[in-house]
């Protein structure tokens, strides 16, 4: 076995130079004030709205990196049913939708509480609630004992497979969990938006579970960004910029892995990482900004159940084009009903024909933002 980070002398005593990142840790706290103080001015109910959207990305992003796609919609439902969020067109919950959104809601809003080994295997047990990952037994809220041989990342086909990792052996992980939690709990110099990148490095790597670490880890991490910015809200998605820089992701964590207790180059990458997700926020600030300005404009307009519920819809993740066939099938409608009711919103100014053409006709939202 090639020598991995964690069997080097002085593990887990981690070594960087400052030097090289303190500008981007700089500019990357200040982005994260300049954001926090842009929500702050938009209202509670906005920033509600701003943190159901966050938080749902962050849940969908984080299983999506694992190659799991979840339903946005159940996704969104489980956060507002939780937070007492009202918005239209709630629907039912699967019970693994509902296991990632408990552990992330716990790790975000609950931030200040300790993380302990009890906390851990209820969140592990929650991502996993029957027991299994895809048709698979797995060892569920305990750490991993290798039963089925070691605990290993690999990539490429059955017979020609690539290890790119191997985590330590099982009869070390209480100790290594122990130190782990120790340091998770206890006040360090320096900064906790470092501890977030150290956090993550340091659990991916123990790795103690049979499944489900990226995800444990990546909740680990917004805990620990909460505890940066001392709040339980936050108003972008780290999970969803490690899904857009996914290949570097996997390539900084294995050269690290194999490299020295110097971890340099992994916080470099982990805070040009969390700006770029402060930065592609501005998306988010600006749908909900237009949400807000198309309800203050039509807030006497009178509307159905369906047509709130699409109009919803579109000022979240709506997939594919707005037709008379896909209205019919979410409202589970006839098709007279749902050109019916486009036709309304079309003579309310609400609705327009898209300019995109196609097979069928069509339709999208009247620009409301300015």
């Amino acid at each position: 076995m090639s020598k991995y980070i964690y069997s080097i002398n002085g593990w887990p005593q981690f070594t960087w130079e400052i030097e090289a990142f303190l500008p981007l840790l700089t500019e990357v706290r200040n982005k994260q004030g300049i954001l926090t103080g842009k929500m702050d001015a938009i209202g509670f109910n906005l920033q509600n709205e701003a943190y159901l959207e966050t938080l749902s990305q962050d849940v969908i992003k984080s299983s999506e990196i694992e190659g799991e796609i979840l339903d946005n919609q159940q996704v969104r439902s489980s956060i507002a049913r939780k937070l007492g969020i009202d918005i239209g067109g709630l629907v039912e919950s699967q019970r693994d939708v509902e296991g990632i959104v408990e552990m992330m809601m716990d790790a975000t809003q609950n931030y200040k509480s300790e993380l302990n080994e009890d906390r851990l295997f209820g969140w592990h047990s929650a991502l996993f609630p029957t027991g299994r990952s895809g048709m698979h037994n797995i060892m569920v809220g305990n750490w991993r004992d290798d039963s089925t041989g070691p605990m290993q990342v690999v990539s490429g086909p059955m017979g020609k497979e690539i290890i790119h990792f191997e985590a330590p052996e099982p009869s070390i992980l209480t100790d290594e969990m122990q130190k782990f939690l120790q340091w998770t709990n206890n006040p360090h110099i320096g900064d906790p938006v470092i501890d977030a990148a150290i956090s993550h490095l340091w659990f991916i790597t123990v790795h103690p579970f049979e499944d489900g670490n990226g995800r444990i880890a990546r909740g680990i991490t917004d805990m620990m960004l909460c505890r940066s910015e001392n709040k339980t809200q936050r108003f972008y998605s780290m999970s969803s910029q490690i899904n857009e820089q996914k290949t570097q992701y996997y390539d900084i964590l294995e050269s690290t892995q194999k490299g020295t207790l110097d971890i340099t180059e992994w916080l470099v990458w982990f805070l040009e990482c969390l700006k770029n997700a402060i930065d592609n926020s501005e998306t988010l600030v600006h749908k909900i900004m237009a949400k807000h300005h198309f309800w203050n404009k039509h807030k006497t307009v009178t509307l159905n159940e369906r047509q709130i519920k699409i109009i919803e819809l579109l000022f979240g993740n709506f997939f594919g084009n707005l037709t008379t066939s896909k209205w019919a099938k979410i409202n589970k409608c006839s098709q007279d009903t749902a050109l019916r009711d486009i036709k309304d919103l079309v003579q309310k100014d609400i609705l327009a024909k898209s300019k995109s053409g196609g097979r069928s006709t069509n339709y999208e939202l009247i620009n409301t933002s300015s």
